[in-house]
């Protein structure tokens, strides 16, 4: 062997065995990252799944245990003579559009005595012993296991209806909670490379997504190895037999439950294809084999280049992810590096820009939730009373040998009561926004209405109050009744705080697809560092305010497909601007 060929080879060895333990040591370190990102965003979509499920199931217990306590449910105790507890539940099937398959008043003895479903009135509905509960502030709501009827799955709820003239309960009311709804949230978030599965607290399958439902056996519990252990969130990674092909990786997420209520224990479970899921690990591993094979018929600078080309973006874009999730100013993307990371790098800001979103949105929702609980609480133990009052009342006017003074005080206590149930009513509403009923309204007749109902209150307080719609398409498809609601929650708080010979402004104009609404005064403005956290709930300025209006406000503007921003207006003081989807673009 001549001394060219020895340094030739010893050049090559000399170049490439650090060449391949750099590009190994860059490979598996983007390896673990991404693996480890994997593993998160599987946890993330699971828990995001639960959660979601956890606030549908709540709603339909807070239903439960808010329409046992009304009044009209005393109907039952008379038969439903005049039929219109049959007309409420009716009505309460109707504007929950598909949620429940039918809703029942039962008496003392089984008996269906008013119900959603004419048919079913007289018949005899069963007992029997509840598979789960789940204790409210409205009462003890009994959860029946979710069964198979002719028409699909349902859910039975059943929560007692307390008599308010004799001790005990007047019977139960039941809500046949229609499965389809909690279908729709484990099918929402599979694809063909993800599945969910959904099993209640001793391992036996309640339901699983679409693709995911020929391979589940509901009476017969998990396989041995399939059950996580306890805590949380978990991701662990085992052969998909018997409910998917080769190995997945599984995300676990126990209910965490929502408020006061506790949840009921389930775990979802999420599978995803370790195949599909490390595809991008894959072709990273060619991509790196492809680089050491040019690199042995190159120069060592050329093998340094090489290998510096490919594992600085990776390192980089290592770093770049750990530093982005950090409380402290997050970074800049890192530029340069092949197509394929700089796209996984802008995914990764796009997924944590997402979930902080998200995250901010579940906890305006919670603190929402958690008000309209307490408000509901407190309606629940105020109108109860007033009940009682009402209905003394009522019973002494029948009396014989009453004055005309004492029926006249007897009117009155009557009359007051009812208005002390309607401001409960409000009270209500106006912690808890109920879902919109779209319809075709005309924004500029809703701005009119709102400042016809508030011109006495402008008129004594010398505020000038003027519209200046310019806006040529306001028609939407929204709820007329909440966006009157949210222009005057907007004008009042202007109102509130302005001076006497103040001045509000409300103008509209279009844009593309959409309707810009400004409400707009001369007052003393809102400081820049609170514009971001006045429509949070419980935040506000106004000495005597509860925080909830802005809450509100934002919450109906954003289910209607819109938001609102505040800022400082030309007239000086501060700015209210909200937009919506013009009709016909409305957002579903």
């Amino acid at each position: 062997m001549t001394i060219r060929r020895i340094l030739l080879f010893a050049f090559l060895l000399v170049s490439l065995l650090p060449a391949v333990a750099l590009t190994r040591l860059a490979f598996d370190r983007s390896r673990a990252a991404m693996l480890g990102e994997i593993e998160q965003g599987v946890m993330r979509s699971t828990a995001a799944v639960s959660a979601e499920a956890d606030q549908l199931l709540y709603e339909r217990l807070l239903n439960a245990t808010t329409w046992n306590h009304l009044e009209v449910m005393q109907d039952l105790r008379i038969d439903d003579v005049d039929k219109r507890l049959s007309s409420f539940l009716s009505e309460m099937k109707l504007r929950y559009g598909g949620t429940y398959r039918a809703l029942h008043a039962v008496d003392a003895q089984g008996r269906i005595v008013a119900s959603s479903d004419a048919a079913r009135i007289g018949q005899v509905h069963a007992a029997p012993r509840p598979w789960a509960q789940a204790a409210l502030p409205g009462g003890l709501v009994r959860v029946e296991r979710p069964r198979k009827e002719a028409e699909g799955r349902i859910m039975l709820l059943r929560v007692a209806i307390p008599s308010q003239f004799e001790d005990g309960d007047a019977g139960d009311l039941l809500l046949e909670f229609d499965w389809a709804a909690m279908q729709a949230v484990l099918d929402h978030a599979s694809d063909a490379t993800r599945q969910l599965l959904l099993v209640d607290t001793g391992g036996l399958p309640l339901g699983a997504s679409s693709g995911l439902l020929p391979q589940i056996d509901r009476d017969r519990s998990l396989p041995a190895g399939w059950w996580p252990p306890p805590g949380g969130l978990h991701a662990f990674d085992r052969d998909g037999h018997p409910y998917a092909e080769g190995a997945v990786i599984v995300g676990h997420a126990r209910s965490p439950g929502l408020g006061r209520f506790p949840g009921l224990g389930w775990s979802y479970l999420m599978l995803q294809s370790r195949q599909v899921a490390l595809a991008p690990v894959q072709r990273m591993a060619w991509a790196f084999a492809g680089l050491l094979a040019v690199t042995a018929l190159v120069t060592i600078l050329a093998s340094l280049l090489v290998a510096g080309k490919i594992a600085r973006p990776v390192l980089a874009l290592t770093d770049f992810t750990r530093r982005y999730a950090q409380p402290s100013e997050r970074p800049q993307l890192p530029e340069g590096g092949p197509a394929e990371i700089g796209e996984l790098g802008r995914s990764f800001v796009r997924l944590v820009d997402d979930l902080a979103h998200s995250q901010q949105t579940l906890a305006q929702a919670s603190k929402l939730a958690a008000v309209g609980e307490v408000t509901a609480l407190l309606a629940h133990e105020v109108r109860t009373p007033l009940g009682i009052l009402r209905s003394s009342a009522q019973t002494l006017r029948q009396e014989e040998g009453l004055g005309p003074e004492a029926r006249e005080l007897l009117q009155i206590i009557d009359s007051e009561t009812g208005r002390l149930n309607r401001l409960v009513s409000s009270l209500l509403d106006s912690a808890r926004t109920r879902s919109p009923q779209f319809a075709a309204v005309d924004l500029h007749a809703l701005a009119r209405h709102a400042a016809t109902l508030l011109n006495t209150q402008l008129r004594d307080r010398r505020i000038r109050f003027e519209l200046d719609l310019q806006a040529s398409q306001s028609m939407l498809d929204a709820d007329g009744e909440q966006l009157t609601q949210v222009l005057l929650n907007l004008t009042m708080n202007a109102l509130q705080i302005l001076p006497p010979e103040g001045r509000i402004e409300i103008a509209s104009r279009n844009e593309p697809g959409r309707l810009l609404v400004e409400v707009s005064d001369d007052g003393p403005g809102i400081a820049a560092a609170d514009r971001g956290r006045i429509f949070d709930p419980f935040v506000f300025k106004r000495e005597g305010g509860l925080g909830l209006g802005l809450a509100v406000v934002r919450q109906i503007l954003r289910q209607h497909g819109g938001d609102i921003s505040a800022g400082e207006s030309r007239l000086g003081g501060a700015c209210f601007r909200f937009w919506l989807p013009l009709q016909g673009t409305r957002i579903p």
